[in-house]
C-alpha cells in the first residue's frame, strides 16, 4: 500500500513538472486540496513544492485572478550592478582613452584599451588585488555592457611628397611671374582646399526655385 502511495506521488510530482507557471499553481494548488486538506504546509512536506508558491496557487484558485509572473526580477543582477565601485573605476580608466564613433551613428565609444591592459591598471592604478578581481572575459563582457569597444586607434600617416611636386610649383611660380609682368591679365585668388558643388553637382541637379541646373542659365551651365 505504502508503495502505490509512493508511486502515485511520483506521478503527480512529474506531471506538476510538465506544467509551467499559472497552470502548475493550479495543479499543485488542486493536489493540496484533494490530498492534503488544503494544507500548503502539508503539501511541501509530502511533494516537495514550494509553500509558498502552493499558498499562491489556492488563493488563485479560490478568488479565480491569476497572478502575472515577475520573470525579470529573477535575472542575475550584472556585475556593474553589484558591484559599482568597480564599474566607476573601470569608466575612470578607459575615458581618457577613448574617442566616439567617427561618423556619430552610434553613441558607442572605442578604446584601445584591452581587458588584459584593464586588469593591470585596476591592480596598479586603483589597488586591486588580483583575487578581488573577475576574470579577462568577464572585464570584456562589462566594458561592453558600459559601451566601450576595443579598437587600436591608428595615427594619421603623413602624405608622401611626390617626384613632381617641384616641378608643379615651379610651374605655378613661372606662370604668376608671367601673369604680374602682363597688365592685360588678372590674377585671381583661390582657395581650392573645401570641396564645394556647384553647378549640375549641386542639390542633386536643382536650384532652390525648382529649375533643373541644365535648363538654368549661370554658374555650371
Amino acid at each position: 500500500m505504502e508503495d502505490s502511495i509512493e508511486r502515485l506521488d511520483a506521478m503527480i510530482q512529474r506531471g506538476a513538472q510538465r506544467l509551467t507557471g499559472h497552470q502548475r499553481r493550479l495543479f499543485q494548488a488542486e493536489v493540496a486540496l484533494e490530498l492534503c486538506g488544503g494544507s500548503a504546509r502539508r503539501t511541501e512536506r509530502r511533494f516537495g513544492w514550494g509553500g509558498e508558491t502552493v499558498e499562491l496557487g489556492l488563493h488563485e484558485l479560490r478568488t479565480g485572478v491569476r497572478c502575472l509572473e515577475n520573470f525579470s526580477a529573477r535575472r542575475r543582477p550584472p556585475l556593474e550592478e553589484q558591484r559599482p565601485r568597480l564599474a566607476q573605476d573601470l569608466r575612470d580608466l578607459v575615458e581618457p582613452r577613448t574617442h566616439a564613433d567617427p561618423e556619430l551613428k552610434s553613441e558607442r565609444r572605442y578604446t584601445n584599451l584591452s581587458a588584459r591592459e584593464v586588469l593591470a591598471r585596476l591592480q596598479s592604478e586603483k589597488g586591486y588585488a588580483a583575487s578581488d578581481l573577475p576574470g579577462e572575459r568577464t572585464i570584456r563582457k562589462m566594458l561592453n555592457r558600459l559601451g566601450y569597444r576595443l579598437k587600436r586607434i591608428q595615427k594619421a600617416k603623413p602624405l608622401k611628397k611626390t617626384p613632381q611636386t617641384n616641378a608643379i610649383f615651379a610651374n605655378v611660380q613661372g606662370v604668376r611671374q608671367e601673369a604680374a609682368a602682363d597688365p592685360e591679365t588678372l590674377e585671381i585668388s583661390m582657395d581650392t582646399k573645401a570641396k564645394v558643388q556647384e553647378g549640375d553637382y549641386c542639390r542633386g541637379g536643382k536650384n532652390p526655385d525648382g529649375v533643373g541646373r541644365h535648363a538654368a542659365e549661370g554658374l555650371g551651365s
